[in-house]
Protein backbone atom coordinates (compact mmCIF):
# COMPACT_ATOMS: atom_id res chain seq x y z
CA UNK A 1 0.00 0.00 0.00
CA UNK A 2 1.49 3.48 -0.72
CA UNK A 3 2.09 5.69 1.71
CA UNK A 4 -0.20 8.71 2.15
CA UNK A 5 1.48 11.97 0.75
CA UNK A 6 2.16 14.85 3.06
CA UNK A 7 -0.14 17.52 3.69
CA UNK A 8 0.79 20.64 1.74
CA UNK A 9 0.87 23.31 4.12
CA UNK A 10 4.14 20.49 6.10
CA UNK A 11 6.55 21.27 3.15
CA UNK A 12 8.34 24.41 3.51
CA UNK A 13 8.75 26.09 0.10
CA UNK A 14 10.92 28.88 -0.95
CA UNK A 15 9.08 31.00 -1.55
CA UNK A 16 8.47 32.95 -5.06
CA UNK A 17 11.29 35.66 -5.08
CA UNK A 18 11.23 35.63 -9.67
CA UNK A 19 11.59 38.66 -11.12
CA UNK A 20 10.99 36.92 -14.78
CA UNK A 21 6.88 37.20 -14.94
CA UNK A 22 4.94 33.85 -16.41
CA UNK A 23 4.41 35.93 -20.39
CA UNK A 24 8.45 36.06 -20.52
CA UNK A 25 9.27 32.71 -19.15
CA UNK A 26 7.18 31.29 -21.62
CA UNK A 27 8.70 33.07 -24.64
CA UNK A 28 12.01 32.21 -23.24
CA UNK A 29 11.11 28.48 -23.32
CA UNK A 30 9.59 28.81 -26.89
CA UNK A 31 12.57 30.20 -28.22
CA UNK A 32 14.46 27.44 -26.45
CA UNK A 33 11.94 24.93 -27.75
CA UNK A 34 12.34 25.73 -31.07
CA UNK A 35 16.17 24.83 -31.52
CA UNK A 36 15.32 21.51 -29.94
CA UNK A 37 13.07 20.76 -32.68
CA UNK A 38 15.71 21.55 -35.01
CA UNK A 39 17.80 19.29 -32.93
CA UNK A 40 18.88 15.70 -34.93
CA UNK A 41 18.13 14.06 -31.79
CA UNK A 42 14.97 15.47 -31.33
CA UNK A 43 12.70 12.42 -32.26
CA UNK A 44 8.68 12.38 -32.25
CA UNK A 45 7.92 9.07 -31.63
CA UNK A 46 4.13 8.33 -31.55
CA UNK A 47 4.77 5.15 -29.44
CA UNK A 48 6.49 6.38 -26.39
CA UNK A 49 5.29 9.71 -26.46
CA UNK A 50 1.63 8.19 -26.18
CA UNK A 51 3.42 6.38 -23.01
CA UNK A 52 4.85 9.49 -21.70
CA UNK A 53 2.18 10.88 -21.91
CA UNK A 54 0.25 8.61 -20.28
CA UNK A 55 2.77 9.03 -17.07
CA UNK A 56 2.99 12.75 -17.58
CA UNK A 57 -0.58 13.82 -17.42
CA UNK A 58 -1.88 12.23 -14.51
CA UNK A 59 1.16 14.22 -12.81
CA UNK A 60 -0.37 17.26 -14.48
CA UNK A 61 -3.24 16.47 -12.94
CA UNK A 62 -2.15 15.97 -9.04
CA UNK A 63 -0.18 19.19 -9.12
CA UNK A 64 -3.41 20.79 -10.17
CA UNK A 65 -5.43 19.45 -7.63
CA UNK A 66 -2.54 19.98 -4.94
CA UNK A 67 -2.69 23.56 -5.90
CA UNK A 68 1.13 23.62 -7.06
CA UNK A 69 0.35 24.13 -10.45
CA UNK A 70 -1.38 26.96 -10.57
CA UNK A 71 -4.20 28.66 -12.66
CA UNK A 72 -2.38 31.26 -14.11
CA UNK A 73 0.88 29.00 -14.70
CA UNK A 74 -1.39 25.95 -15.96
CA UNK A 75 -2.79 28.47 -19.12
CA UNK A 76 0.05 30.14 -19.89
CA UNK A 77 3.12 27.59 -20.41
CA UNK A 78 3.52 24.83 -22.57
CA UNK A 79 3.28 21.81 -20.35
CA UNK A 80 5.29 19.71 -23.18
CA UNK A 81 7.71 16.80 -22.83
CA UNK A 82 10.23 16.75 -25.67
CA UNK A 83 12.32 13.52 -25.92
CA UNK A 84 15.93 13.22 -27.16
CA UNK A 85 17.65 10.33 -29.08
CA UNK A 86 20.34 10.60 -26.85
CA UNK A 87 21.62 7.69 -25.03
CA UNK A 88 22.72 9.40 -22.00
CA UNK A 89 20.31 9.40 -18.98
CA UNK A 90 18.96 12.83 -18.91
CA UNK A 91 16.03 14.77 -18.39
CA UNK A 92 15.99 18.81 -17.53
CA UNK A 93 12.95 21.67 -16.95
CA UNK A 94 13.07 24.26 -19.39
CA UNK A 95 11.35 27.57 -18.83
CA UNK A 96 7.56 28.48 -19.73
CA UNK A 97 6.52 24.28 -18.71
CA UNK A 98 8.70 22.60 -21.40
CA UNK A 99 10.55 19.05 -20.36
CA UNK A 100 13.74 17.62 -22.25
CA UNK A 101 13.56 13.72 -21.65
CA UNK A 102 16.65 11.45 -23.24
CA UNK A 103 15.70 8.26 -24.31
CA UNK A 104 18.64 6.88 -22.35
CA UNK A 105 16.76 7.81 -19.06
CA UNK A 106 13.90 5.67 -20.23
CA UNK A 107 15.93 3.35 -20.93
CA UNK A 108 17.64 2.24 -17.79
CA UNK A 109 14.07 2.67 -15.45
CA UNK A 110 12.84 -0.43 -14.94
CA UNK A 111 9.39 0.60 -13.87
CA UNK A 112 6.81 3.43 -14.95
CA UNK A 113 6.72 4.62 -11.17
CA UNK A 114 10.83 5.25 -11.81
CA UNK A 115 9.82 7.16 -15.02
CA UNK A 116 7.01 9.28 -12.81
CA UNK A 117 9.77 10.06 -9.99
CA UNK A 118 11.76 11.94 -12.62
CA UNK A 119 8.74 13.58 -14.66
CA UNK A 120 7.39 14.69 -10.90
CA UNK A 121 11.09 16.18 -9.75
CA UNK A 122 11.21 18.47 -12.94
CA UNK A 123 7.67 19.61 -12.90
CA UNK A 124 8.16 20.99 -9.37
CA UNK A 125 11.38 22.53 -10.16
CA UNK A 126 8.90 24.53 -13.18
CA UNK A 127 5.71 24.96 -10.47
CA UNK A 128 8.37 26.14 -7.62
CA UNK A 129 9.71 29.47 -10.03
CA UNK A 130 13.25 27.75 -9.55
CA UNK A 131 13.93 28.10 -13.28
CA UNK A 132 12.84 31.63 -13.16
CA UNK A 133 14.51 32.70 -10.11
CA UNK A 134 17.70 31.07 -11.10
CA UNK A 135 17.29 32.85 -15.27
CA UNK A 136 16.44 36.27 -12.83
CA UNK A 137 19.71 35.88 -10.87
CA UNK A 138 21.26 37.18 -14.62
CA UNK A 139 19.65 40.50 -14.36
CA UNK A 140 21.67 42.92 -16.87
CA UNK A 141 21.28 39.52 -19.25
CA UNK A 142 18.31 39.75 -21.79
CA UNK A 143 16.25 36.97 -22.45
CA UNK A 144 17.77 36.16 -25.56
CA UNK A 145 21.14 36.03 -24.58
CA UNK A 146 19.96 33.69 -21.24
CA UNK A 147 18.14 31.59 -23.61
CA UNK A 148 21.29 31.36 -26.20
CA UNK A 149 23.44 30.42 -22.92
CA UNK A 150 20.97 27.71 -21.58
CA UNK A 151 20.65 26.22 -25.19
CA UNK A 152 25.13 26.46 -25.20
CA UNK A 153 25.22 24.61 -21.61
CA UNK A 154 22.90 21.61 -23.23
CA UNK A 155 24.27 21.04 -26.37
CA UNK A 156 28.03 21.49 -24.02
CA UNK A 157 26.44 18.03 -22.43
CA UNK A 158 26.70 16.38 -25.96
CA UNK A 159 29.49 18.22 -27.33
CA UNK A 160 31.53 21.07 -26.30
CA UNK A 161 32.05 22.28 -30.39
CA UNK A 162 28.24 22.34 -30.23
CA UNK A 163 28.26 24.52 -27.35
CA UNK A 164 30.99 26.84 -28.02
CA UNK A 165 29.14 27.84 -32.08
CA UNK A 166 26.16 28.88 -29.76
CA UNK A 167 28.24 30.87 -26.74
CA UNK A 168 31.14 32.00 -25.60
CA UNK A 169 33.33 29.82 -23.08
CA UNK A 170 32.81 32.30 -19.93
CA UNK A 171 29.18 32.67 -20.95
CA UNK A 172 28.58 28.36 -20.89
CA UNK A 173 30.48 28.30 -17.56
CA UNK A 174 28.36 30.81 -15.95
CA UNK A 175 25.40 29.60 -17.18
CA UNK A 176 26.15 26.36 -16.43
CA UNK A 177 26.45 27.10 -13.02
CA UNK A 178 22.92 28.86 -13.16
CA UNK A 179 21.41 25.48 -14.70
CA UNK A 180 22.87 23.43 -11.29
CA UNK A 181 19.36 24.16 -9.42
CA UNK A 182 20.74 24.62 -5.20
CA UNK A 183 20.66 22.10 -2.84
CA UNK A 184 17.38 23.93 -1.36
CA UNK A 185 16.02 24.01 -4.48
CA UNK A 186 16.24 20.32 -5.30
CA UNK A 187 15.17 19.00 -1.29
CA UNK A 188 11.83 21.15 -2.01
CA UNK A 189 11.62 19.45 -5.79
CA UNK A 190 12.26 16.22 -4.44
CA UNK A 191 9.61 17.24 -1.31
CA UNK A 192 6.94 18.50 -3.59
CA UNK A 193 7.58 15.62 -6.23
CA UNK A 194 7.60 13.39 -3.88
CA UNK A 195 3.69 14.09 -3.21
CA UNK A 196 2.41 14.68 -6.69
CA UNK A 197 4.07 10.99 -7.39
CA UNK A 198 2.15 9.71 -4.69
CA UNK A 199 -1.49 11.58 -5.03
CA UNK A 200 -0.99 10.56 -8.79
CA UNK A 201 -1.29 7.53 -8.25
CA UNK A 202 2.31 6.26 -8.60
CA UNK A 203 4.03 3.89 -6.29
CA UNK A 204 6.09 6.38 -4.30
CA UNK A 205 8.87 3.12 -4.02
CA UNK A 206 9.57 3.98 -7.58
CA UNK A 207 10.88 7.42 -6.54
CA UNK A 208 13.45 5.47 -3.65
CA UNK A 209 14.40 3.29 -6.37
CA UNK A 210 15.70 5.71 -9.14
CA UNK A 211 16.81 8.12 -6.43
CA UNK A 212 19.26 5.12 -5.29
CA UNK A 213 19.71 4.30 -9.13
CA UNK A 214 21.35 7.81 -9.18
CA UNK A 215 22.90 8.12 -6.12
CA UNK A 216 24.59 4.59 -7.09
CA UNK A 217 26.09 6.08 -10.61
CA UNK A 218 27.16 8.83 -8.58
CA UNK A 219 29.37 7.25 -6.76
CA UNK A 220 31.07 5.40 -9.50
CA UNK A 221 32.83 8.71 -10.99
CA UNK A 222 29.99 9.20 -13.75
CA UNK A 223 31.56 8.89 -17.03
CA UNK A 224 29.44 10.79 -19.18
CA UNK A 225 26.32 8.91 -19.69
CA UNK A 226 24.36 10.15 -16.45
CA UNK A 227 24.54 14.01 -17.50
CA UNK A 228 21.24 14.28 -15.31
CA UNK A 229 23.37 14.13 -12.14
CA UNK A 230 25.70 17.63 -12.86
CA UNK A 231 22.97 19.06 -12.85
CA UNK A 232 21.00 17.30 -10.24
CA UNK A 233 24.08 16.35 -7.62
CA UNK A 234 23.03 13.58 -5.12
CA UNK A 235 23.92 15.47 -2.13
CA UNK A 236 24.32 13.94 1.45
CA UNK A 237 21.18 15.84 2.52
CA UNK A 238 18.65 14.67 -0.18
CA UNK A 239 19.94 11.45 0.76
CA UNK A 240 19.27 12.05 4.51
CA UNK A 241 15.63 13.10 3.71
CA UNK A 242 15.08 10.61 0.63
CA UNK A 243 15.91 7.55 3.50
CA UNK A 244 13.54 9.08 6.02
CA UNK A 245 10.75 8.82 3.09
CA UNK A 246 11.58 5.05 2.35
CA UNK A 247 11.38 4.51 6.26
CA UNK A 248 7.44 5.67 5.98
CA UNK A 249 7.20 2.45 2.92
CA UNK A 250 5.82 -0.80 4.09
CA UNK A 251 8.70 -2.38 5.50
CA UNK A 252 7.38 -6.11 4.36
CA UNK A 253 6.31 -4.47 0.63
CA UNK A 254 8.20 -6.54 -2.45
CA UNK A 255 9.55 -4.18 -5.26
CA UNK A 256 7.40 -4.54 -7.75
CA UNK A 257 7.92 -7.08 -10.91
CA UNK A 258 9.13 -4.87 -14.12
CA UNK A 259 5.30 -4.95 -16.15
CA UNK A 260 5.48 -5.61 -19.55
CA UNK A 261 4.33 -2.35 -21.39
CA UNK A 262 7.14 -0.70 -19.58
CA UNK A 263 9.65 -3.08 -20.06
CA UNK A 264 8.56 -2.65 -23.96
CA UNK A 265 9.16 0.58 -23.96
CA UNK A 266 12.46 0.51 -22.34
CA UNK A 267 13.41 -1.61 -25.11
CA UNK A 268 12.04 0.30 -27.80
CA UNK A 269 13.90 3.42 -26.28
CA UNK A 270 17.43 1.22 -26.20
CA UNK A 271 17.03 0.41 -29.91
CA UNK A 272 16.24 4.05 -31.18
CA UNK A 273 18.87 5.31 -29.17
CA UNK A 274 21.53 2.95 -29.96
CA UNK A 275 24.24 4.14 -31.82
CA UNK A 276 26.54 2.64 -34.75
CA UNK A 277 26.02 -0.78 -36.28
CA UNK A 278 28.07 -2.83 -34.19
CA UNK A 279 25.38 -1.14 -31.25
CA UNK A 280 22.17 -2.47 -33.59
CA UNK A 281 23.69 -5.48 -34.03
CA UNK A 282 24.25 -6.35 -30.49
CA UNK A 283 20.88 -5.88 -29.88
CA UNK A 284 19.80 -8.27 -32.05
CA UNK A 285 22.43 -11.01 -31.32
CA UNK A 286 20.88 -10.58 -27.42
CA UNK A 287 17.40 -12.15 -28.73
CA UNK A 288 18.99 -14.88 -30.54
CA UNK A 289 21.20 -16.23 -28.23
CA UNK A 290 18.99 -15.53 -25.59
CA UNK A 291 18.33 -18.79 -23.34
CA UNK A 292 15.19 -20.77 -23.29
CA UNK A 293 14.10 -20.01 -20.02
CA UNK A 294 14.15 -16.76 -19.79
CA UNK A 295 11.74 -14.67 -18.12
CA UNK A 296 8.72 -14.23 -20.30
CA UNK A 297 9.03 -10.16 -19.52
CA UNK A 298 12.68 -10.11 -20.45
CA UNK A 299 12.29 -12.39 -23.71
CA UNK A 300 9.23 -10.02 -24.92
CA UNK A 301 11.98 -7.05 -24.23
CA UNK A 302 14.70 -8.80 -25.78
CA UNK A 303 12.47 -9.42 -29.20
CA UNK A 304 11.11 -6.05 -29.42
CA UNK A 305 14.95 -4.47 -28.94
CA UNK A 306 15.78 -6.73 -31.82
CA UNK A 307 13.14 -6.37 -33.82
CA UNK A 308 13.66 -2.33 -34.10
CA UNK A 309 17.09 -2.67 -34.20
CA UNK A 310 16.94 -4.80 -37.37
CA UNK A 311 14.85 -2.80 -39.11
CA UNK A 312 17.38 -0.06 -38.21
CA UNK A 313 19.67 -2.38 -39.74
CA UNK A 314 17.43 -2.57 -43.11
CA UNK A 315 17.40 -6.36 -42.09
CA UNK A 316 13.52 -6.31 -42.96
CA UNK A 317 13.25 -10.30 -42.68
CA UNK A 318 14.89 -10.37 -39.26
CA UNK A 319 12.88 -7.85 -38.22
CA UNK A 320 9.54 -8.95 -38.90
CA UNK A 321 10.84 -12.58 -37.74
CA UNK A 322 11.40 -11.12 -33.97
CA UNK A 323 8.37 -8.98 -34.58
CA UNK A 324 6.11 -11.77 -35.32
CA UNK A 325 7.47 -13.91 -32.49
CA UNK A 326 6.47 -11.17 -29.78
CA UNK A 327 3.41 -10.93 -31.27
CA UNK A 328 2.37 -14.61 -30.92
CA UNK A 329 4.57 -14.56 -27.60
CA UNK A 330 1.68 -11.79 -26.48
CA UNK A 331 -1.34 -12.64 -28.33
CA UNK A 332 -3.12 -13.14 -25.35
CA UNK A 333 -2.17 -9.99 -23.09
CA UNK A 334 -4.30 -6.54 -24.67
CA UNK A 335 -1.03 -3.77 -24.03
CA UNK A 336 1.51 -6.44 -24.81
CA UNK A 337 -0.98 -7.31 -28.18
CA UNK A 338 -1.56 -4.11 -29.45
CA UNK A 339 2.74 -2.73 -28.95
CA UNK A 340 3.65 -5.93 -30.65
CA UNK A 341 1.39 -5.53 -33.65
CA UNK A 342 2.54 -1.83 -34.05
CA UNK A 343 5.51 -2.58 -33.74
CA UNK A 344 5.18 -5.48 -36.88
CA UNK A 345 3.23 -2.87 -39.04
CA UNK A 346 6.10 -0.46 -38.71
CA UNK A 347 8.80 -2.81 -39.45
CA UNK A 348 6.93 -3.94 -42.52
CA UNK A 349 6.15 -0.64 -43.94
CA UNK A 350 9.71 0.28 -43.12
CA UNK A 351 10.40 -2.82 -44.80
CA UNK A 352 9.08 -1.93 -47.82
CA UNK A 353 5.81 -4.30 -47.11
CA UNK A 354 3.15 -1.76 -46.87
CA UNK A 355 0.49 -4.22 -47.84
CA UNK A 356 0.82 -6.79 -45.25
CA UNK A 357 1.04 -3.98 -42.47
CA UNK A 358 -2.47 -2.54 -43.50
CA UNK A 359 -4.10 -5.66 -41.94
CA UNK A 360 -2.89 -5.28 -38.45
CA UNK A 361 -4.07 -1.53 -38.26
CA UNK A 362 -7.82 -0.43 -38.30
CA UNK A 363 -8.87 2.45 -40.23
CA UNK A 364 -10.63 3.86 -37.80
CA UNK A 365 -8.57 4.10 -35.08
CA UNK A 366 -8.55 7.43 -32.61
CA UNK A 367 -5.00 6.80 -31.45
CA UNK A 368 -1.89 8.51 -32.21
CA UNK A 369 -0.06 5.59 -33.24
CA UNK A 370 -2.41 4.03 -35.22
CA UNK A 371 -3.20 6.77 -37.15
CA UNK A 372 -0.07 7.14 -38.21
CA UNK A 373 1.21 4.44 -39.42
CA UNK A 374 -2.39 3.23 -40.77
CA UNK A 375 -1.65 6.90 -42.79
CA UNK A 376 1.41 5.62 -43.85
CA UNK A 377 0.83 2.31 -45.21
CA UNK A 378 -1.90 3.61 -47.15
CA UNK A 379 0.09 6.30 -48.20
CA UNK A 380 2.45 3.60 -49.77
CA UNK A 381 -0.06 1.53 -51.56
CA UNK A 382 -2.13 4.05 -53.77
CA UNK A 383 -4.18 5.71 -50.97
CA UNK A 384 -3.65 9.26 -50.64
CA UNK A 385 -7.72 10.16 -51.11
CA UNK A 386 -8.19 8.47 -47.76
CA UNK A 387 -5.35 9.61 -46.06
CA UNK A 388 -5.89 12.73 -46.80
CA UNK A 389 -9.73 12.24 -45.65
CA UNK A 390 -8.63 10.76 -42.79
CA UNK A 391 -5.96 13.25 -41.87
CA UNK A 392 -8.20 15.95 -42.51
CA UNK A 393 -10.10 15.23 -39.38
CA UNK A 394 -7.26 14.56 -36.89
CA UNK A 395 -5.10 17.47 -37.65
CA UNK A 396 -8.26 19.46 -37.24
CA UNK A 397 -8.29 18.26 -33.74
CA UNK A 398 -4.48 17.79 -32.95
CA UNK A 399 -3.22 20.89 -35.08
CA UNK A 400 0.01 20.93 -33.16
CA UNK A 401 0.89 17.11 -34.56
CA UNK A 402 4.01 18.34 -37.42
CA UNK A 403 4.20 14.70 -38.05
CA UNK A 404 0.14 14.29 -39.19
CA UNK A 405 1.02 17.57 -41.20
CA UNK A 406 3.98 16.60 -43.10
CA UNK A 407 1.86 13.20 -43.95
CA UNK A 408 -1.07 15.73 -45.36
CA UNK A 409 0.96 17.05 -47.28
CA UNK A 410 2.50 14.12 -48.46
CA UNK A 411 -0.81 12.93 -49.11
CA UNK A 412 -2.11 16.14 -51.61
CA UNK A 413 1.17 15.92 -53.14
CA UNK A 414 0.38 12.52 -54.47
CA UNK A 415 -2.96 13.89 -55.67
CA UNK A 416 -1.39 16.83 -57.70
CA UNK A 417 -3.22 19.21 -55.07
CA UNK A 418 -0.26 21.73 -54.85
CA UNK A 419 -1.96 24.68 -53.00
CA UNK A 420 -3.04 22.04 -50.08
CA UNK A 421 0.18 20.17 -50.12
CA UNK A 422 2.62 23.54 -49.47
CA UNK A 423 -0.06 25.07 -46.77
CA UNK A 424 0.00 22.00 -45.06
CA UNK A 425 3.96 22.22 -44.80
CA UNK A 426 3.32 25.35 -43.23
CA UNK A 427 1.21 24.28 -41.11
CA UNK A 428 3.85 21.52 -39.72
CA UNK A 429 6.32 24.37 -39.28
CA UNK A 430 3.76 26.53 -37.04
CA UNK A 431 3.98 22.99 -35.08
CA UNK A 432 7.26 23.38 -34.25
CA UNK A 433 7.17 27.08 -33.75
CA UNK A 434 9.09 28.02 -36.74
CA UNK A 435 7.15 30.59 -37.71
CA UNK A 436 9.46 32.29 -40.53
CA UNK A 437 9.71 28.78 -42.05
CA UNK A 438 6.00 28.68 -42.46
CA UNK A 439 5.68 32.36 -43.17
CA UNK A 440 7.92 31.43 -46.65
CA UNK A 441 5.69 28.48 -47.09
CA UNK A 442 2.98 30.32 -47.01
CA UNK A 443 4.03 33.34 -49.42
CA UNK A 444 5.20 30.46 -51.84
CA UNK A 445 1.34 29.47 -51.70
CA UNK A 446 -0.08 32.49 -52.46
CA UNK A 447 2.63 33.22 -55.38
CA UNK A 448 1.53 29.56 -57.11
CA UNK A 449 -2.34 31.33 -56.82
CA UNK A 450 -0.75 34.54 -58.03
CA UNK A 451 0.61 32.46 -60.98
CA UNK A 452 -2.95 30.86 -62.09
CA UNK A 453 -1.31 27.31 -60.24
CA UNK A 454 -4.31 26.99 -57.61
CA UNK A 455 -6.15 24.60 -59.51
CA UNK A 456 -9.33 27.05 -58.70
CA UNK A 457 -9.11 26.64 -54.99
CA UNK A 458 -10.90 29.33 -54.21
CA UNK A 459 -11.50 28.04 -50.38
CA UNK A 460 -8.21 27.01 -50.00
CA UNK A 461 -6.86 30.22 -51.03
CA UNK A 462 -8.60 32.65 -48.96
CA UNK A 463 -6.99 29.90 -45.86
CA UNK A 464 -3.67 29.98 -46.86
CA UNK A 465 -4.50 34.27 -47.05
CA UNK A 466 -6.03 34.45 -43.54
CA UNK A 467 -3.16 31.83 -42.01
CA UNK A 468 -0.61 34.38 -43.67
CA UNK A 469 -1.87 37.29 -41.40
CA UNK A 470 -2.44 35.27 -38.48
CA UNK A 471 1.37 33.25 -38.66
CA UNK A 472 2.83 36.67 -39.77
CA UNK A 473 1.67 38.24 -36.38
CA UNK A 474 2.97 35.49 -34.77
CA UNK A 475 6.43 35.94 -35.97
CA UNK A 476 6.34 39.63 -35.33
CA UNK A 477 6.01 38.59 -32.02
CA UNK A 478 8.53 36.27 -31.65
CA UNK A 479 10.92 38.76 -32.85
CA UNK A 480 10.34 40.76 -30.41
CA UNK A 481 12.49 38.28 -27.84
CA UNK A 482 15.75 39.15 -29.79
Amino acid sequence: MACAPLARAQLPTLGDESEMTSSAERRLGEKIARELYRDPDYIDDPVLVEYVQGVWQPLLAASRARGDLTAELDQRFAWQVLLGKDRTVNAFALPGGWMGLHLGLISVTTSRDELASVLAHELSHVTQRHISRLTSQEKRQAPWVIGAMILGALAGRKSPDAANAMISGSQAVAMQGQLNFSRDMEREADRVGYNVLTQAGFDPQGFVTMFNKLTQAARLNDSGDYPYLRTHPMTTERAADMQARQQLLPREKAPAAPSLEHSLMAARARALSAVGVDALRTLVHDAASMPANVAPVRRASLLYSASLAASRLRDTGTAVTQAQRLADQLKDDAVGARLARLLLAEVSIAGGRAQSALPLLDANATKRPEVLLWSHARLATGGAPEVAQRLQTWVAQQPRDAEAWHTLSAAYTAQGQQLRAIRADAEAQVAVLDYAAAVDRLKAAQDLVRRGGGGGDHIEASIIDSRTREVESLLREQSLER
